[in-house]
């Protein structure tokens, strides 16, 4: 009766310290890679300023930190329409989207292989919310080339809203760029 009971004890504590590592390892979402940047073509970089540097290392993440209620995040801007820094077509849908609606693009792991497409999440910031879409993935793996518009990996927690997010939040246009949310599924 004894055995059994610190039997059953060893077996709950094992078991709660390997809940606990899974988390902390969910967490932690350390780089998966390195990514050596090359210099784009003359004209071809979608974004100037935001060039990869030849030479220069990015890291590359196949996660994000985990979501809760209140996941912290960087909201970037994106142009969804055809011509725009946004690239090619969304990829849940394999279309454009208008930047007067609100969606926005996921780092990789938040974006989970497509699992959030077509799903809504709610960005706060200070005191604002807005519902967006998901409709596209901000490639955290991937970039440095002209599919990434010679742009490099997106870091692990982005956020990348059209100008309708941002103006729902009611960003100064002047701000806009970057700024510290957090979000949470709908």
């Amino acid at each position: 009766m004894k055995s059994s009971k610190i039997v059953i004890i060893l077996l709950f504590s094992l078991l709660i310290i390997l809940l606990l590592s899974c988390h902390v390892d969910a967490q932690s979402c350390k780089p998966s890679g390195k990514l050596k940047g090359t210099k784009p073509p003359h004209g071809k970089c979608a974004n100037d300023p935001d060039c990869c540097k030849p030479g220069e290392f990015y890291s590359t993440y196949k996660c994000s930190p985990i979501v809760t209620k209140n996941t912290k995040a960087t909201l970037t801007i994106n142009d969804f329409q055809k011509g725009g820094d946004g690239g090619g077509p969304a990829q849940c849908d394999e279309k454009y989207h208008s930047n007067d609606t609100p969606i926005v693009a996921l780092s990789t792991g938040w974006y989970n292989n497509g699992k959030r497409c077509s799903k809504f999440i709610n960005v706060h910031y200070k005191g604002k919310s807005v519902k967006a879409k998901v409709v596209d993935q901000c490639d955290s793996t991937l970039g440095c080339d002209a599919e990434h518009g010679y742009q490099p990996p997106c870091p692990n927690n982005i956020v990348d809203g059209s100008k309708a997010v941002w103006k729902a939040l009611g960003v100064p246009k002047s701000d806009w760029g970057e700024a510290e949310v957090t979000w949470s599924d709908a």
